[in-house]
């Protein structure tokens, strides 16, 4: 390839502020990702609440920021009360979204709990069932868990052992309304209506909470757009957020479109970000919807209904189990770059799912926790994507792909920590040539490269697994200068790069 990629960087042209929140992830009782994924009494390093110190670990070196919870499907079947009190009390139940029992003996306590334990960054966002049940249920679960103390809720929080409220302040209301699929599925209209009543009863509870309305579970639902419009239009006061979902994976062996994947997830943001303003427009408000992105992933979800329709009601079956490569691994980072590109707006995101079910962290039960190939650009993001994203707009080779048009071969952005650092993300989305980088850096005081991080395999389709956990790794990247105010590196074919500037 002799075309070069160039674009540059300016502290006068930005994008907006990282919110912590951008680093969330989702725990959703489904598959093993509560129970031997987090949870394991029985486990070598389970801790006194039976939570897997392993994992404890690796999820505080993934740096995940909110945990959304009980999920997804499950909670639109979900009683809340059943996952309270003793532990040996709890009820037996069926979940009907996953053909699986549900054994309630990991619950809102534990989860509390949990959060604690991988630390003060870690937040509570918990999803509330508007599919089978409604605003009474939720404003109950609401005085459970937040009201210190004089109700009959608040004193029974208490007698289950937890005195101090749980001071949860982000709530979903309702999961994928929108989608057929979902237990208790309604129209825009119904759920519009419904959202709207939940919201006003949790805000005569506390004013100050911060909602998201469910918005569409894909950018290819027939009723996007109009779905959120409607919604909107009953909620818009009432709530701080509108959610999306997506996920990606490589059909029929075309990579290349694969690799593109976030042309449609940056599509898809902007679209609901117009429709927000439009409603916004219309009711002649100034306020503005930010967006939760808290579902989003590469999944190869062509193989779920299959593995779901053959269950006969086991009890944390191995389900959604996805084994990450490197190109899964770049796709995963060129995505988590389209979140940052739209930090002005996505200010709330959830990395589907922790642990096991689509996962960037595996375990066996009774044995190992490991690293997917897609724990390396969550961690790096996190630690190095805090601060203000610097407007990046590229200029260089394209190619064209089957289902998202053009797309460029770089797709890259930069983030200024408080200290004047700066971190450039860069994927190549080639997979057989290596890219040529330049960055003109004004106004920047920057000196030297502190570090070229790679993410790339002679391998694409290399993968960490049980018996190689450690198969695949970042390396260094090697030839990168700073010299005259213009960065200058070469990207490996097919690679996802981390490249530190100070």
């Amino acid at each position: 390839m002799t075309r070069t990629s160039r674009f540059a960087l300016d502290p006068a042209f930005t994008v907006g502020t990282v919110d912590p929140r951008l680093f969330g992830s989702f725990v959703e009782h489904l598959g093993r990702c509560v129970y031997t994924g987090i949870f394991e009494p029985d486990h070598p390093t389970a801790d006194e609440a039976g939570l897997r110190q392993d994992v404890l670990e690796l999820v505080r070196e993934l740096g995940v920021t909110a945990i959304r919870y009980p999920g997804g499907n499950f909670v639109s079947g979900y009683k809340w009360e059943d996952s309270v009190g003793p532990a040996e009390e709890r009820p037996r139940r069926l979940d009907l979204a996953w053909r699986t029992t549900e054994s309630n003996r990991f619950g809102l306590s534990e989860y509390i709990a949990f959060l604690k334990k991988v630390g003060p960054q870690a937040e509570p966002m918990i999803a509330v069932n508007l599919g089978t049940r409604g605003v009474a249920e939720a404003i109950e679960l609401q005085e459970y868990a937040n009201h210190p103390a004089g109700t009959e809720l608040s004193d029974r929080r208490i007698a289950h052992g937890d005195k101090d409220p749980f001071g949860i302040r982000l709530w979903c209301l309702g999961n994928e309304m929108d989608g057929p699929w979902q237990t208790g599925h309604k129209t825009a209209e119904e759920y519009g209506r419904l959202a709207a009543e939940t919201a006003r009863a949790m805000r005569q509870i506390d004013k100050d909470v911060e909602l998201v309305a469910c918005g569409s579970s894909g950018q290819g639902m027939d009723t996007f757009a109009e779905w959120e419009a409607k919604v909107l239009q009953e909620t818009y006061d009432l709530v701080d957020y509108i959610s999306l979902h997506a996920y990606y994976e490589e059909h029929d062996g075309d990579r290349d479109s694969f690799l593109a994947s976030a042309v449609d997830m940056e599509s898809f943001i902007e679209n609901v970000v117009a429709t927000c303003d439009h409603v916004g427009a219309r009711l002649k408000s100034k306020k503005k919807i930010n967006l939760s992105f808290d579902e989003w992933n590469v999944w190869y979800m062509s193989r779920t209904d299959a593995e779901v329709s053959a269950l006969d009601w086991p009890e944390a079956p191995r389900l959604l189990e996805d084994v990450y490569s490197v190109t899964d691994a770049v796709v995963f980072g060129s995505l988590l770059i389209a979140l940052l590109r739209h930090a002005d707006r996505v200010t709330v995101a959830c990395l589907a799912q922790l642990v096991n079910v689509i996962a960037p962290i595996m375990t066996e039960p009774g044995g190992p926790a490991w690293r997917q190939t897609t724990f390396f650009p969550f961690a790096q993001a996190a630690r190095y994507g805090r601060g203000e994203v610097l407007d990046v707009r590229v200029s260089g080779p394209t190619y064209d792909t089957r289902r998202h048009g053009t797309a460029d071969l770089l797709h890259a952005t930069a983030v200024r920590a408080d200290d004047g650092s700066v971190t450039v993300f860069a994927v190549n989305r080639s997979q057989t040539e290596s890219l040529p980088l330049e960055v003109a850096l004004h106004g920047l005081k920057l000196g030297e490269v502190v570090e070229h991080s790679v993410l790339a395999d002679a391998d694409p389709d290399a993968r960490n697994t049980l018996a190689e956990p450690e198969r695949v790794a970042p390396h260094a990247g090697t030839g990168a200068t700073l010299e005259d105010g213009t960065l200058k590196a070469t990207l490996e074919p097919l690679s996802w790069n981390v490249i530190r500037l100070g």
